[in-house]
C-alpha cells in the first residue's frame, strides 16, 4: 500500500514523542489523523489543538465510527503498546496492515539523503543540534526529533524537498526494539552503547550485535561517526568511521574548555582541520561532546565555519534536557529527563562543573521495574553524588510490577545520609519545606507533570 493513497492515519499510542511527529507529518500531508494514547498530556493537547482527533480509553466501536478501511488506512504503532490492547487485537482481526513506528519512518526516509543518530543517550540533543545547524544555515532539511526543541517548539520539521531524491533528513534512531534496524542512512552517528532494554536484548552483547547490525547499514560510500570506545560495533562496516569523543586527542574532539557565565567556551579539532572559538548554548560537558558530534556532520555536509560557531551558540536546547526552570542567585532548578545510571551521571557532573559550591538535591523517578532492577547497583552509585536525595515510586509504563524491585530497593543503595521516598502527591510540599540552593528532577515517566507546580509554588514560596 503506496502511502499516497491513504487517506486515513491511526496511531496506537499517538502521544510518544516520536509517534507525535508521525502524526504532524502525515496531517501536514492533508491525511486524516487520529490516535489513542493511554494518557492525557500537553503533548496530546498540542496534537488536539492541531485538529488531530485523540481518545484515550480502549474502544474498538471508536474505530469502526471513525470508518476505517484495510485499504485507504495506515495503522502505525509503537511497541510499548501491549499486544493485549483491544484495538490492537481490532486491527489484527479485520485485516489491517499494522506498521511499526519505525517501519513507517524507514519507508518516509528511503529516498532522502538520511542522517540517523543512534545511542543510549544524546541522541536527541545531537539529532536535534544537526537539524538545527542545518537550518539555521540556510540547508533545506526535515527531520524527526525525539523532544520538543526549544528554538522551533516542535518535534517536526518538513523541509520543502521531504521524499524527493537527495533531500536531508535527520532521523532519531531507536534502539529499542531494534527499531532503527529499519534505515539506511548516508550518515550515521553512535552516541554511546551503554547497556540499556536488557528486557528486550537480554544482555550488552546482544544489544551490541544489534548496534553492529545498525553501523553495517551505513550505505556504501557513507560514513558511520562513533564515540571512541564503541569500536566492537564497528567490523564490517563498508563506509568510513570517524571516531570522536570530548577529549581524547586521537579522535575529534574539545580542547581549551572553560566555563564562563554558565556557557561553555571551547574548540573542536580533529587530524585535518580545527574550529576555535565556539561557544555552547546549552550547558552540561556531555552536551560539548555532542555538540563534536554534530559538527563532524556540518562539516561532511558543506557548512561553512562561521555558520557552524553562530548556530552553536544560538542552540536552546530539547525540551527535558537539561532544561532550566528557575535560575535566580538563590535558586537554581533543571529538569532533566535522564533515567540511566550514566545519563544521570553526565547530568549530575554537569551541574557541579557549574555550582561547585552549592547543595545540590535531586528528586528522581525510577522508569521500568526491569531497568530498575537491571541497573540498581548503578543507580545507586549515580544518585549518592547528590546531597539530598529523593525517590518517587517506580513508572511502570508497559510493565508489571516485579516482585522485590521498588525504589526502597534503591534508596537502601544510596550513601548519602540525606535521602528519602515521597509519593508525588507529596512531592511539591515536601520540596517548600526545604532550604533548596540547586533542585535537580530527573526522570523518564510523568515526572514531568510535576514541573510547572513545583517551579510555580518553589516562586510563591
Amino acid at each position: 500500500m503506496k502511502y499516497e493513497h491513504i487517506r486515513q492515519v491511526y496511531l496506537l499510542g499517538i502521544g510518544g514523542i516520536g509517534m507525535s511527529a508521525l502524526a504532524r507529518y502525515f496531517h501536514a500531508l492533508g491525511k486524516e489523523v487520529s490516535g489513542y494514547d493511554k494518557t492525557r498530556t500537553p503533548l496530546t493537547d498540542e496534537l488536539v489543538a492541531e485538529n488531530i482527533s485523540i481518545h484515550f480509553d480502549e474502544n474498538p466501536g471508536f474505530l469502526e465510527a471513525k470508518g476505517l478501511s484495510p485499504e485507504t488506512s495506515l495503522i502505525i504503532y509503537t511497541p510499548a503498546v501491549p499486544k493485549t490492547h483491544q484495538e490492537y487485537e481490532y486491527f489484527l482481526k479485520n485485516g489491517f496492515a499494522i506498521k511499526k513506528r519505525s517501519e513507517v519512518l524507514g519507508i518516509i526516509t528511503e529516498n532522502s539523503f538520511t542522517i540517523a543518530v543512534a545511542g543510549t543517550h544524546g541522541k536527541t540533543t545531537t539529532s536535534s543540534l544537526i537539524a538545527h545547524i542545518l537550518r539555521s544555515s540556510g540547508i533545506d532539511c526535515s527531520a524527526f526529533l525525539g523532544g520538543i526543541t526549544q528554538n522551533y517548539q516542535t518535534n517536526l520539521f518538513i523541509g520543502k524537498n521531504l521524499g524527493k531524491k537527495d533531500a536531508i533528513t535527520v532521523v532519531e534512531a531507536d534502539e529499542y526494539d531494534r527499531s532503527f534496524l529499519s534505515l539506511h542512512p548516508d550518515i550515521a552517528v553512535v552516541t554511546s552503547i551503554d547497556a540499556d532494554h536488557l528486557d528486550i536484548y537480554g544482555d550488552k552483547e546482544h544489544m551490541h550485535e544489534s548496534y553492529n547490525l545498525f553501523a553495517r547499514q551505513v550505505k556504501k560510500g557513507g560514513t558511520l561517526i562513533a564515540k571512541k570506545g564503541t569500536e566492537n560495533i564497528q567490523v564490517g562496516v563498508d563506509a568510513q568511521v570517524i571516531s570522536y569523543s570530548l577529549k581524547e586527542a586521537d579522535s575529534v574532539h574539545a580542547d581549551g574548555i572553560a566555563i564562563s557565565n554558565g556557557y561553555y567556551h571551547y574548540n573542536v579539532a580533529g587530524s585535518t582541520f580545527r574550529i576555535a572559538n565556539l561557544i555552547l548554548g546549552l550547558p552540561g560537558s556531555h552536551n560539548v561532546e555532542n555538540s563534536v558530534a554534530a559538527v563532524v556532520v556540518a562539516r561532511i555536509i558543506g557548512v561553512k565555519e562561521e555558520q557552524i560557531r553562530e548556530a552553536l551558540s544560538s542552540f536552546k536546547g530539547v525540551k527535558r534536557r537539561f532544561e532550566y526552570q528557575i535560575r535566580k542567585d538563590n535558586l537554581i532548578y533543571i529538569d532533566d529527563y535522564a533515567h540511566h545510571p550514566e545519563e544521570l551521571k553526565a547530568c549530575i557532573r554537569s551541574v557541579r562543573e557549574l555550582y561547585p559550591n552549592k547543595k545540590l538535591t535531586g528528586v528522581f523517578q525510577p522508569h521500568l521495574y526491569t531497568r530498575t532492577r537491571d541497573f540498581a547497583d548503578g543507580f545507586g552509585e549515580s544518585l549518592s553524588m547528590l546531597d539530598e536525595v529523593i525517590l518517587l515510586d517506580i513508572y511502570p509504563a508497559r510493565e508489571m510490577p516485579i516482585a522485590g524491585v521498588s525504589s526502597q530497593m534503591l534508596l537502601d543503595r544510596i550513601a548519602c545520609k540525606n535521602k528519602k521516598l515521597c509519593t508525588k502527591q507529596e512531592l511539591v510540599a515536601e520540596l517548600c519545606s526545604r532550604k533548596l540552593e540547586v533542585l535537580l528532577t530527573v526522570g523518564a515517566g510523568d515526572i514531568d507533570m510535576l514541573v510547572e507546580p513545583i517551579k510555580n509554588a518553589l516562586l510563591a514560596n
